[in-house]
């Protein structure tokens, strides 16, 4: 039984299961869509609100928190460009369309994208 434990494990260790999320925020912010399978959106979808609420701070303290998890290319372009886009937002930065099931093994896919 679950018994309340948060998040998907993916049949993957823990940091693997770390990899494979960053790499998809760090694609999703800079392309600001992307299509993977549903399950994988919608854990995607808390990290990358919480790095877009960080960056809407935009001080120094919040700029490092990013670098500990992204790159300085994606934090740049968090900080500049997607974070001043949500200011007066107070989130749901994130939006997920249900494709429906890929052709090779039937997995549930979903275009995951940033709302304009």
């Amino acid at each position: 039984m679950r018994k309340r434990k948060r998040g998907r494990k993916f049949s993957r260790k823990r940091d693997q299961r770390k990899a494979l999320l960053k790499g998809l925020g760090r694609e999703l912010l800079l392309k600001e869509k992307i299509k993977t399978t549903e399950a994988k959106a919608k854990e995607l979808r808390g990290i990358v609100e919480r790095f877009i609420t960080k960056a809407k701070r935009g001080d120094l303290h919040s700029r490092r928190l990013l670098l500990k998890s992204l790159s300085s290319q994606v934090v740049k372009k968090l900080i500049k460009d997607i974070a001043p886009r949500y200011k007066e937002r107070k989130g749901g930065y994130t939006r997920i369309l249900k494709l429906g099931l890929r052709e090779s093994d039937k997995a549930r896919m979903a275009i995951i994208e940033l709302v304009k």
